[in-house]
């Protein structure tokens, strides 16, 4: 991350850093290629919902079908972005050589699927249908690719057996605000206001104060992950089996798969507090 939450005493110092030096963080976030895969484990718990394995798998077949959630809105992830509802629209009618890989990794026997084997498409989901307890829908950007044993054998095995849970963006940054809840800072008070309520894990926000809201960016590629920072991004049927639901008990606060370790941040933060 470009700043530590860590090394400030306060939410308040915090958020004074963040408005100073505003225009340097979004610069800066702007200019990296972002991957969104998990950068600490300090703000999710990764108990996540099973997704079940390819029910039409032959172990001696050659292809199989995937429908891989890539990246859904309106939730707030590690990096403290809120990726908008229309994040892909521009992006997707532009670029057509798009890549389903293998943990980021631009190689050729990274690659899991691209050109006729992949099409990219958003579509706007409830919450509770990728099986989170969310209100309100999300757009998830999906992958729906054709894998292929001889092109990816290792991945091919990890969807067709139902081991991949998490997938990551990689992209750039094209049009991104910050927002703050203090009514100190007009501009960035206005930002939150706007958009806090479409937020499905509130607590995190509330918690933390700010958020980084994005309204476009560019789509590279989209991959498989152990992990990513938005943890609301499973893989939604391989070939025949039906949508995964999250496993484990959960409340209105959201998933057992993205629960907020409120008690680790606190721990970790120590002296941290809504300044």
């Amino acid at each position: 991350m470009i700043y530590d939450p860590a090394k400030f005493n306060t939410n308040k110092e915090l958020r004074d850093f963040l408005i100073e030096n505003k225009k340097s963080i979004i610069a800066q976030k702007r200019a990296q290629i972002k991957h969104s895969d998990g950068i600490s484990a300090l703000y999710y718990d990764t108990k996540n919902g099973t997704v079940k394995a390819n029910e039409a798998f032959d172990p001696e077949g050659d292809e199989i079908k995937v429908k891989a959630v890539i990246n859904t809105t309106n939730f707030m992830d590690s990096h403290d972005d809120v990726h908008l509802d229309g994040i892909w629209d521009k992006t997707l009618s532009q670029n057509k050589n798009l890549m389903h890989l293998q943990e980021h990794q631009m190689k050729f026997d990274k690659i899991i699927a691209d050109g006729n084997d992949l099409n990219a498409f958003v579509k706007n989901i409830p919450w509770d249908e990728l099986g989170f307890q969310y209100s309100g829908n999300t757009q998830a950007l999906i992958f729906d690719s054709t894998l292929k044993r001889e092109r990816n054998n290792f991945m091919f095995n990890q969807y067709a057996k139902g081991f991949v849970k998490n997938h990551s963006v990689g992209m750039q940054y094209v049009q991104i605000e910050l927002a703050v809840n203090d009514e100190q800072y007009e501009d960035e008070y206005k930002v939150w206001k706007t958009y806090f309520d479409r937020i499905a894990n509130k607590e995190l926000a509330e918690y933390k104060g700010y958020f980084f809201a994005v309204r476009e960016a560019k789509l590279i590629e989209g991959s498989a992950v152990p992990i990513g920072s938005n943890t609301a991004t499973p893989t939604l049927n391989n070939g025949k089996s039906q949508p995964a639901k999250a496993t484990g008990k959960s409340n209105n606060a959201g998933p057992s798969g993205d629960t907020l370790q409120i008690t680790h941040l606190e721990k970790i933060l120590k002296t941290l507090n809504d300044g």
